[in-house]
């Protein structure tokens, strides 16, 4: 009598085996930095051969570069899902320092990403057309409540300073994180652009 039995796996397609890469390029860093994102290091977390990720990215620097994309990408996702019982620029500020991009791990993903920005062409491209990103949804934001305000309000300069400010608390946090709770770096946040915007 014969019988149907189930396959030991299921063979991945090629977006997942790409997905499954980054996914482990990020626990690469976030467990050890950029010293940690090796070949070798990558392909035993993901369980593959190291010529996938030629295959797939041409190169480890291909493969950072896809990492750091997904970083930003989660942020824009996470923008175009915000609270909408909050005012905009505040639910903006509360995702900025939600513990999926405001923990230890998280930051040191973005400590290693940051420190191979000035001598990667490739990943400089690539932050470049990000941050652009990023930033113009903050100024959408900044503009807003100053037109509802009417006030006369540099909002890209005012982004640059959030997003500046934000990420210097996330080294701050990521070197001492006994030192700052989210809580206080909302607190920073937002009195910094109460300065320009008043009461938010």
């Amino acid at each position: 009598m014969m019988t149907s039995t189930a396959p030991k796996y299921s063979r991945m397609t090629s977006e997942q085996r790409s997905a499954s890469l980054v996914q482990a390029g990020l626990a690469c860093l976030a467990r050890g930095g950029i010293l940690e994102f090796t070949i070798d290091n990558i392909c035993n977390e993901a369980g593959v051969s190291r010529g996938l990720i030629t295959h797939h990215f041409k190169s480890k620097d291909g493969l950072l570069v896809a990492v750091y994309r997904t970083m930003y990408e989660r942020m824009h996702t996470a923008l175009e899902t915000l609270n909408p019982k909050k005012p905009r620029l505040l639910a903006i500020i509360d995702t900025m320092l939600a513990p999926e991009f405001f923990s230890r791990e998280e930051l040191n993903i973005w400590l290693a990403l940051w420190s191979e920005i000035v001598n990667n062409p490739a990943l400089k491209r690539e932050h470049r057309r990000q941050y652009t990103r990023y930033r113009r949804d903050l100024e959408a934001a900044l503009a807003e409540v100053a037109t509802a305000r009417g006030l006369t309000v540099d909002v890209k300069s005012l982004a640059q300073m959030l997003i500046a400010l934000v990420d210097g608390l996330g080294v701050e946090r990521c070197i001492e994180p006994k030192l700052l709770s989210p809580k206080a770096a909302k607190h920073i946040c937002i009195s910094t652009l109460e300065l320009a915007l008043g009461p938010l």
